[in-house]
């Protein structure tokens, strides 16, 4: 089995429906199909009962959170790569998969494109990311939906964080990739959309989000690289703006008859 996708779930019916909707509608049939409900009271279960037939594994139970429910997951799968597709996520064309497997993929992790929406309406499409090194993580990261990870990976550096409720998955890739030397190997392809009205997005720079990203760049050598990392960009970032400015020269006459009426002023005042 090439491919395991798993899927997990919580009161999410609507979601839920087109992440099944995309699945089924694929070209590619090497994969098994996993879905890990969190004992869902709207429908969802009712639901998965209905497409059960698609599933290899299903279950439906009161878990201990995201992490928790794709650790079931994990443990379930049989596919030599695991996609994890959630509730409201889903593949954007019926050839998605066909296209990420028309060539033999050797290397540990698989990264393809992801397109993020908020309520239905497209806002950024993440950039094809050819090589994985620590500034793509740092700066860009993984999208999770449209990134299959080699199932060997995690009897390697184990399982998921579960008390993390956000950034399991990133403390993953810093495991694997930037310490372990795990492979990667980039596909252009716009895969997924992803849908930000979900919890890590929803919980972005709360206390405990910022705590757990802040454990994981406590690890390893990060925090003696980070630091000058941060200040390499806003040196960065200053150089460039002077750079805008010296290319128009308008704007730099401009500029300086601005300073020469301010130190008019100021000195008119002293």
């Amino acid at each position: 089995m090439k491919l395991s996708i798993i899927t997990v779930n919580k009161n999410n019916c609507d979601g839920l429906q087109k992440t099944i909707d995309s699945v089924v509608s694929q070209s590619f049939k090497d994969f098994e199909w996993i879905v890990v409900d969190g004992g869902s009271t709207d429908g969802s279960r009712e639901l998965i009962e209905r497409y059960a037939d698609h599933f290899v594994y299903w279950v439906s139970e009161l878990d201990g959170g995201v992490y928790n429910a794709m650790n079931k997951g994990i443990q379930q799968a049989k596919g030599e790569y695991l996609l994890f597709l959630n509730s409201g996520d889903f593949l954007l064309s019926d050839d998605g998969l066909s296209v990420v497997f028309s060539e033999e993929r050797t290397s540990d992790i698989v990264n393809a494109r992801c397109a993020v929406s908020e309520h239905g309406k497209q806002i950024w499409v993440s950039p094809f990311l050819p090589q994985i090194t620590l500034k793509t993580l740092y700066t860009v990261g993984l999208p999770h939906q449209s990134t299959f990870i080699r199932k060997s990976l995690f009897h390697r550096f184990g399982s998921y964080r579960e008390d993390f409720r956000f950034n399991s998955d990133i403390a993953f890739w810093y495991k694997a990739i930037l310490f372990g030397g795990a492979t990667t190997q980039g596909v252009d392809v716009i895969l997924t959309d992803y849908n930000t009205d979900g919890l890590s997005s929803s919980n972005v720079n709360t206390d405990a989000y910022n705590w757990e990203m802040k454990e994981i760049l406590s690890e390893g050598v990060l925090p003696r690289v980070l630091p000058d990392y941060d200040e390499w960009l806003k040196d960065k970032k200053m150089l460039e703006e002077i750079g805008w400015i010296e290319q128009h020269q308008g704007l730099r006459v401009l500029l300086r008859r601005c300073h020469k009426l301010f130190k008019r002023n100021k000195k008119g005042h002293d």
